[in-house]
């Protein structure tokens, strides 16, 4: 099915058309299709979707991969014209594709890559608000060629040609590395935030992954990024209820934070406490429950350290500069001070586990394990990372899509919370952030 051409006098009627065709398609990332008015991620996908049509943000309602040994070519088609940029990255390469924020309509039908040719894979979503980013991993290096912007033709929309063309390593890498007029705007200015009043501690909430960057997804085509904000949302609404926390998001929406950005956040906010939210998955589809990590420079076993690292894949998944990074753990784990914070996240994590049974189902062998999660590296503020069950597990999965875990999770968490701070959570004994 194709829309008919575009004129920009008849822009209205083609943002009309496009949502209806939008409605008609699969996501190329699917989405669970659950009753919004019982189920919060549904209301959330649905609110976000409100909100791009209102802004009057462009729509992407077609993709399309063309390979042969001459080129790589995405075709992009959009309701409306827009600027984009592109440069490459390398370790591990990658071409990114910088954009305004759009509405990603499209279905997959014929934009998946054959693994023969240079596209190894491709992601896109939200970087930050006001913009959007495509990000595609190479098999081979290429010469990636200025976009250009079709007119409507053929009953097609407006369309972004991207044409990548082989090259030999060396040419690829003179070429690599963050532009540098954007190297001032890639950094999220760390604003800090009031300190909790009367009192209060500060838990910050860290939904995993977001935007651009969909973490692992289930059967039913939920994703990992939607699934962990509504419980982070639900947690949130649960210990306000109380009236002795100040609850801090990382995210509130469907955006990418960079990882580094998110221990920021936490510390600008004086946090107290850091609860990173996630979902799991496995190729063994057996495997399910909840496990809870904590930051060690060594991991506490195999699949502790590929959980790890995996999850700090977060920002090469979405095109971040990491130039000039050191080692987020070893530097860290140097200072002694570091100790009493990895001490108490321990306790805290123990505590989480003790409870979550009431609400989930918890691994039975090792539900506690560390590694170098760069997200706890806060030197300061006692942090876990919560692994909420296996989207690929169909039991896990079936749970997670109903209100009901989510509240009932929420809750045990919360009281984890409760029982880590015990009656101080009203006294004035804050953690003090570190400058």
């Amino acid at each position: 099915m194709h829309l008919g051409p575009f004129r920009m006098r008849d822009k209205g009627l083609a943002l009309v058309c496009a949502l209806v065709l939008a409605s008609l398609h699969a996501a190329a990332q699917p989405l669970p299709v659950p009753n919004p008015k019982n189920d919060p991620i549904g209301a959330l996908i649905q609110s976000q979707g409100l909100d791009k049509k209102q802004q009057n943000i462009a729509i992407v309602i077609g993709l399309k991969l063309e390979e042969s040994a001459q080129k790589s070519r995405f075709v992009v088609e959009l309701s409306d014209p827009v600027e984009a940029r592109i440069f490459t990255l390398s370790g591990p390469n990658r071409v990114v594709i910088d954009l305004p924020e759009l509405l990603w309509r499209v279905s997959g039908d014929n934009s998946r890559p054959s693994g023969k040719s240079a596209v190894k894979s491709y992601r896109y979503g939200l970087f930050r608000k006001g913009n959007s980013r495509f990000v595609i991993d190479l098999n081979a290096p290429v010469k990636a060629e200025a976009p250009r912007i079709l007119p409507p033709e053929g009953g097609s929309g407006f369309r972004l040609v991207i044409d990548l063309a082989p090259a030999t390593p060396a040419e690829f890498l003179a070429h690599a590395g963050w532009p540098k007029e954007l190297q001032q705007a890639e950094a999220v200015p760390r604003t800090r935030l009031p300190a909790g009043a009367n009192g209060r501690h500060v838990v910050v909430i860290d939904a995993g992954h977001g935007g651009v960057d969909p973490g692992t997804h289930g059967q039913s085509g939920v994703l990992e990024k939607d699934l962990v904000l509504a419980v982070a949302k639900q947690l949130r609404k649960t210990l306000e209820a109380t009236g002795r926390y100040r609850v801090q998001l990382t995210r509130d929406s469907d955006v990418f934070i960079p990882l580094r950005e998110r221990v920021n956040i936490a510390r600008a906010a004086r946090g107290d406490l850091f609860v990173s939210l996630h979902a799991d998955s496995n190729d063994h589809r057996e495997i399910r429950g909840a496990s809870v990590y904590t930051l060690s420079e060594d991991a506490s076993d195999r699949e502790a350290a590929i959980l790890a690292e995996k999850e700090n894949m977060s920002d090469v998944i979405a095109g971040v500069d990491l130039s000039g990074e050191n080692n987020p753990v070893a530097s860290i784990l140097i200072d002694l001070a570091q100790r009493d914070t990895m001490n108490r996240s321990l306790r805290f994590a123990e505590t989480v586990i003790a409870g979550l049974p009431t609400a989930t189902s918890v691994q039975p062998v090792k539900p506690h394990r560390s590694a170098g999660f760069a997200v706890l590296k806060a030197p300061d503020i006692p942090s876990a990372l919560i692994e909420l069950g296996y989207l690929t597990n169909v039991r896990d999965e079936s749970e997670m899509l109903t209100e009901a875990w989510r509240v009932k999770v929420a809750k045990s968490i919360a009281a984890a919370i409760e029982a880590h701070f015990g009656d101080r959570a009203t006294s004035g004994n804050r953690q003090a952030s570190v400058p």
